[in-house]
């Protein structure tokens, strides 16, 4: 539902014309009409550009310049769905050229070019200026039900999880036609593309990841430098975890969380919770698939509103930490502490 509204939309720039940016941002910020307009697309290459600004039905410029998108007064906001490598560079300009920012996830490459953006974001305005990573997990309704129902207490002390996700990536998927998520521009590839939302929900339902250990390995050579990796994963609150996602798999396979507490349990997936309690078992059918609309609504209301959103880049700083703490932990064989850089989220 399109919240209600007197103010005038959002002029907004769409920055990348490629699959997700065709396939989900767009249509989603076309839903919202009454909060965003796009006044540009930006696409490296000009027939990319025009080829997304071809479906939008009103008439937009297009760039190949982000200085020139970014000089335009107009612009109030971007909306960054570009190649990971390209985050960090197209995030600044942005900031400091005063724009809100929506930037696809992860926050960056690797913890450290992350740790130097927010550094940036405080110079450039980060009391005046939006900025939200696009871990669009965080709004989806099941993983927001389930955390509800875990902080509630119904199902009492935390005491294990288990999340086994298998996600074929072969050469009929669109994703695997994005040359740059298999050529080993950005550390840990498939596995860490995919995992920062997996991780971002588990830490929503269950809190903070203290300490984890991991093996990893690669069974498709194009998909470097990992495309399956198991783990054990230990939360603050002490509850035990095991966490395996896999690309390599021929078929997919419904990724069911698993919650188990000393008085009930859950099973959560993107479109139904189910709840055991006392031999009871309830289920709770959700809306599915469309956190990126819901994050944009966010956005949207944070930037006209100063609304509060679960989105920041220190939560998907610390997304990122850990998968980097897991691909540590796989390549040492050690256990590794993920290092901290926000609070535990709110439900």
């Amino acid at each position: 539902m399109i919240p209600e509204t007197a103010q005038p939309p959002i002029k907004i720039a769409l920055m990348g014309a490629g699959t997700f940016a065709r396939d989900a941002h767009l249509p989603s910020l076309l839903n919202l009409g009454p909060l965003f307009e796009i006044v540009a697309v930006y696409s490296r290459t000009a027939a990319a550009a025009q080829a997304l600004a071809a479906r939008i039905p009103y008439a937009v410029e297009t760039v190949t310049g982000q200085d020139a998108l970014l000089a335009r007064p107009d612009v109030e906001a971007v909306d960054i769905v570009l190649p990971i490598a390209a985050l960090p560079p197209a995030i600044l300009r942005s900031l400091r050229a005063g724009k809100h920012v929506l930037s696809e996830k992860p926050i960056a490459p690797t913890v450290v070019e992350g740790e130097a953006l927010l550094e940036q974001y405080g110079q450039y305005g980060a009391t005046a200026l939006v900025w939200m990573v696009g871990e669009n997990w965080r709004y989806e309704e099941a993983f927001l039900r389930a955390a509800e129902i875990v902080h509630s207490g119904e199902i009492g002390d935390l005491v294990a999880c288990h999340w086994a996700v298998t996600t074929p990536i072969t050469p009929q998927n669109k994703y695997f036609q994005s040359a740059w998520r298999r050529d080993g521009s950005f550390p840990g590839g498939f596995l860490v593309d995919g995992g920062v939302h997996h991780v971002a929900a588990m830490r929503l339902i269950l809190g903070e990841i203290a300490e984890v250990t991991a093996q990893a390995t690669l069974h498709d050579t194009g998909l470097p430098p990992a495309d399956t990796l198991t783990a054990a994963l230990r939360f603050e609150n002490g509850a035990l975890g095991s966490y395996t996602v896999t690309y390599a798999a021929a078929a997919p396979w419904p990724p069911l969380l698993h919650i188990i507490g000393t008085h009930g349990a859950l099973a959560v997936q993107r479109r139904e919770v189910t709840v055991t309690t006392g031999g009871d078992t309830r289920r709770i059918e959700c809306s599915g698939f469309d956190g990126v609309e819901k994050e944009l609504t966010a956005f949207a209301a944070a930037i006209r509103q100063g609304t509060a959103h679960r989105n920041s880049p220190q939560e998907a700083l610390q997304d990122l930490a850990v998968m980097e703490a897991l691909l540590r932990a796989a390549s040492s064989g050690a256990s590794v502490k993920p290092p901290r850089h926000a609070p535990r989220p709110a439900a």
